[in-house]
């Protein structure tokens, strides 16, 4: 397949950073928005980039993305999900924190929290939290994932069992528009399943890009946690799930 230099450098671009954004784009290429949006339709059509509001994401419905990568999408709708889920948890709490790069930035939100117990299995937020004397933190054992320092694997799941806490910060790798939960690693999705069981309050933090990626094991579904916390739900049908299911639905970019 033939491809234009610069429709070879926003592929390029698109997979070192997951996504891309038309304005940055527009600036870096010295073109009009309007090229670039044309340029991403086009990429679009070819299924070589997934299209979202403003810009397009490196496709990845089989493997998920490098975890750097993953990092750098929608940080800031991130840290702000972060800060609305501290803002939930009380000090003297006890709560799982599970993987991912939105979990993490409610991890960082704790921060000023005093008196909780913290149970993860996610290597950086053990990492981050044991600094901090206020805190007690609680590592699961099973196999390490060198890729983000999750903990995967039978070992963690058995562990986490053996809790039952007040509240469980989860994330997703894709949330379908039909409510199901989705990721990339079995394993992982196990130690996620054991998470929900154990909380007696689950918050799911997830970012409006999850709503246009795809991934192959299910997780659960939406109508199972109690609090779902995004930057922004456009999806009709997962609105009416949160209000059916009498799930909470807090958006940071919105009022």
């Amino acid at each position: 397949m033939y491809l234009s230099p610069r429709h070879a450098e926003i592929i390029q671009m698109a997979k070192d950073n997951g996504r891309v954004l038309v304005d940055e784009l527009a600036t870096h290429f010295n073109v009009t928005p309007q090229t670039i949006r044309k340029d991403l339709n086009d990429l679009c059509d070819q299924r070589l980039l997934s299209r979202i509001h403003g810009g397009a994401l490196f496709p990845s419905g089989i493997e998920n993305m490098e975890y750097e990568a993953r990092r750098k999408i929608a940080a800031e709708e991130k840290d702000a999900i972060g800060r609305a889920a501290a803002r939930l948890i009380p000090d003297n709490a006890s709560l799982f924190i599970n993987i991912g790069t939105t979990t993490e930035a409610v991890s960082t939100a704790l921060l000023d929290h005093s008196g909780l117990m913290v149970i993860t299995n996610n290597i950086n937020v053990a990492n981050r939290m044991r600094i901090y004397p206020s805190m007690e933190v609680v590592i699961a054992g099973g196999v390490v994932r060198g890729a983000d320092g999750g903990i995967v694997g039978e070992a963690a799941v058995d562990f986490i069992r053996q809790f039952k806490v007040d509240y469980a910060v989860i994330g997703a790798s894709a949330i379908d528009h039909d409510g199901a939960l989705l990721d990339f690693d079995f394993r992982e999705v196990k130690v996620a399943q054991a998470i929900i069981a154990n909380a007696r309050h689950v918050i799911l933090v997830a970012d409006q890009t999850k709503f246009e990626r795809t991934a192959p094991v299910r997780i659960g579904h939406l109508s199972q946690v109690n609090t779902f916390i995004t930057d922004r739900c456009d999806i009709p049908s997962v609105r009416r799930i949160c209000q059916e299911a009498e799930v909470q639905l807090v958006e940071t970019s919105v009022g």
